[in-house]
């Protein structure tokens, strides 16, 4: 009886909600795995080759994913978005399938890298969605070819190298770290060179972007600067200064979740993307 009293008090105070899980920001969910794609393959762009895979149908959506990471991340965002728009995935030079070369990682490269994949789509303007250094290089298109960006969702980006905090002493920073490393092995025509890849952006990470207030006041493609109220990686003051000198850009700071939210809450994640989508956008010159 005293055992059968214990169970049902255990099961009442889970039901109350008095037994916690760690909290979701602290969490890192596995990777998800891509669906099945109309088309994928390695397209040559500026000396490299550059993987890629397109989803549904509609008006273009193109996920961009962050430092170190593959478009395997982007597996809930994919089914969610396919519904309603052609998704395109890719993976940065030297992330996940795309190959590298010598030339010195920076973000307008990279930002050249996903012109050219439009180009080799034949996508004269996208929607962009970006993570991190995703994100980075939305708002580098944004700013050079403003013409090719129909609106940006950028979350988790930082305009100078001063706005990203320390992480070496994050759980689950060191965990996304490990994790991405071990796709690196599998997924990479390079396996073995994960650590001179890491070495090599990260000289990147340490320089770049440099940008201004006067820089992103160039920005004219209606952008949402977006976060997670628990980001291990990017201060907040720099999240607000991004949005405070883009013309007309919202500002989103979703609750409960991290660098990682996409992972943390895919639910809450995608209805902001697909609200940011669909939005009637005000002018820029209306700031």
């Amino acid at each position: 009886m005293r055992v059968r009293n214990l169970v049902i008090a255990l099961a009442v105070m889970v039901s109350m909600g008095t037994l916690h899980a760690a909290p979701r920001w602290l969490s890192l969910p596995p990777t998800p795995a891509l669906p099945k794609a109309a088309q994928s393959g390695l397209a040559p762009i500026n000396g490299v080759k550059i993987w890629y895979a397109v989803f549904g149908r509609g008006q273009p959506v193109l996920l961009l994913h962050g430092g170190l990471a593959n478009a395997n991340y982007w597996g809930h965002q994919v089914r969610a978005l396919q519904r309603h728009y052609q998704v395109i995935v890719m993976e940065s030079r030297g992330h996940g399938r795309s190959s590298r070369n010598q030339e010195p990682y920076s973000y307008d490269l990279m930002a050249s890298d996903v012109i050219g994949l439009l180009d080799h789509l034949k996508i004269s303007k996208a929607a962009i969605v970006g993570w991190s250094d995703g994100a980075i290089i939305g708002l580098d298109i944004a700013m050079k070819h403003p013409e090719r960006v129909s609106r940006l969702f950028a979350f988790a980006a930082n305009s100078d190298p001063s706005g990203v905090a320390d992480i070496a002493t994050s759980d689950v920073f060191n965990a996304y770290i490990a994790r991405a490393g071990e796709e690196y092995k599998r997924l990479s025509p390079t396996p073995t060179e994960y650590k001179s890849f890491v070495a090599d952006i990260t000289k990147m990470w340490e320089s770049q972007p440099k940008w201004t207030a006067s820089d992103l006041a160039t920005i004219k493609v209606p952008t949402w600067i977006v976060d997670g109220d628990h980001d291990e990686a990017i201060k907040r003051e720099n999240t607000e200064f991004m949005a405070a000198n883009i013309p007309a850009a919202g500002l989103l700071i979703q609750p409960e979740v991290s660098h990682f939210s996409f992972l943390q809450d895919p639910e809450q994640f995608n209805e902001d993307v697909l609200r940011f989508l669909e939005r009637q956008m005000p002018a820029a010159s209306a700031k």
